[in-house]
């Protein structure tokens, strides 16, 4: 016993040692870390040899872009590439399809990208939509890892292209996540027709960029967490096993499945999340609650908090042994919505968000019932204890079972089976009802036969039909 203690502790402070962290999984023993890769897809177009603060733009961003992969050689599980556009032609030969992948994915491959750097002459015009269709080919098709794409540029679409579209469309395949965009000296509103394509930075002059692309990098790679608080009417975080749901909010499908767990200090549990991805949550009370586009700062150790009061109803049988009815079940709506929300039996405990409520009850006939849920308190449901009803003939026909009410009107509540045999045994809940049959022998209307009855809880009423 003390042996198999000791390598526990060695594998936990092993685990420590290596810089994982200790956290539950999802499913499965811990997964390996996913390699991320960033695509540098960099504009080498002819108005990069513009001149930027005494020296032309291609060269400052040539020299910070190899400064950065020089940064980033030694980071594990972490795979460099670039693409460069505008330099494969003259600006005279206005060609669209001037991009090309320069350096592929590889890690540790700084070297490569600082000589590629060297090598490029800016000369030609700005494929900007065609190059993020060609960069859907320079990520492997490998699943588990993050691509990011990181375009640099100082100018706008210059082929008739439309980049926005197709960045949209390439997320939403999951090719990458939403791109970095970051447009060099440039006018402010140069970023107004650029930012749809992602995160957009407007690096005005050469100080700014070289803080961009060290903030991009480091929202990269950096640890982001989330903890969410479920809080009551009075914001106290007080709710908890509720089901949370993380989807992207480009794509709708869910990205994370957490069951929402606090500690014996009632703090919240801390979930990691990719922050390079925007999040729809869904809070899977009833009737859930969504807040869309997550406030995550990328990096940070994020805490939120959202209202969700809940209270419980409680659907309770009848005392009645055995009951009539079986497992009798209920329906849920919000008061004004038609919409169902949950079905449960009666037996059972719904947890439900505080407000106004309709139930349902599946008796005969059924019952509706309007609630008030109040935070933390427990609302009974019930209904009477059930009479039978015992119709005795072999006779086959036609004919309905109506409630009378005390205001003389009546309202339908049964219809016996057409023309079958009208012998019947119903379970039907207490009160005055009236039954209208017409044997399917009968010459005429006029020989419908109606009788009125009462149903008594625990009690057995039986009604005659004879033919005529």
């Amino acid at each position: 016993m003390l042996l198999r203690t000791l390598f526990l502790w060695f594998l936990v402070v092993a685990g420590l040692l290596a810089g994982q962290p200790l956290r539950a999984q999802q499913a499965g023993p811990q997964s390996q870390p996913k390699t991320t890769r960033i695509l540098f897809v960099l504009d080498a177009s002819g108005s990069m040899l513009a001149p930027w603060e005494g020296e032309p733009r291609w060269n400052v961003a040539k020299r910070l872009l190899a400064r950065m992969a020089d940064s980033l050689n030694a980071y594990p599980n972490l795979e460099l590439g670039l693409r460069a556009y505008g330099h494969l032609h003259d600006k005279d030969e206005n060609n669209c399809e001037d991009s090309r992948l320069e350096v592929p994915f590889a890690r540790k491959n700084a070297a490569a990208i600082k000589q590629k750097l060297q090598e490029l002459k800016p000369q030609g015009n700005t494929p900007i939509t065609y190059s993020l269709m060609q960069s859907a080919s320079d990520f492997p098709s490998e699943k588990t890892s993050r691509n990011v794409l990181i375009l640099i540029t100082d100018g706008l679409e210059s082929c008739k292209g439309d980049p926005c579209a197709t960045s949209l469309a390439l997320q939403r395949k999951r090719i990458f996540l939403k791109p970095f965009v970051i447009g060099i000296g440039a006018e402010r509103d140069f970023g107004k027709q650029l930012e749809c394509l992602g995160q957009y930075y407007n690096a005005a002059d050469v100080k700014t960029f070289r803080t961009i692309l060290n903030d991009v990098i480091a929202q990269t790679l950096a640890k982001t967490t989330v903890a969410v608080n479920l809080t009551d009417e009075n914001g106290r975080p007080v709710e908890s096993n509720v089901n949370l749901t993380f989807l992207n909010s480009l794509t709708d499908t869910p990205e994370y499945n957490y069951v929402h767990w606090r500690d014996a200090k009632g703090q919240a549990d801390v979930l990691d999340v990719d922050p390079l991805q925007s999040y729809d949550l869904v809070i899977n009370t009833v009737p859930p609650v969504r807040q869309a586009n997550l406030p995550i700062k990328p990096g940070k150790a994020n805490v939120l908090s959202f209202k969700t009061p809940q209270g419980t109803l409680h659907l309770q049988n009848p005392q009645l042994t055995p009951n009539p009815y079986g497992t009798m079940h209920a329906v849920v709506r919000m008061q004004g919505n038609p919409a169902t929300l949950v079905s449960r039996p009666f037996g059972s405990k719904q947890k439900l968000l505080t407000g106004n409520y309709e139930v349902e009850i599946l008796t005969l006939p059924r019952q509706f019932r309007r609630v008030s849920i109040r935070q933390g308190q427990e609302t009974v449901v019930t209904y009477d204890a059930p009479g039978t009803l015992n119709i005795l003939s072999d006779l086959k026909g036609y004919g309905s079972i109506y409630r009378l009410n005390q205001d003389d009107t009546q309202t339908w509540v049964y219809t016996l089976a057409d023309n079958a045999s009208s012998k019947v045994n119903l379970t039907m809940q207490p009160g005055n009802y009236r039954l209208v049959f017409r044997t399917s022998t009968a010459t005429g209307s006029k020989f419908t036969d109606v009788r009125s009855f009462t149903i008594r809880s625990g009690q057995t009423t039986s009604v005659s039909i004879f033919g005529k």
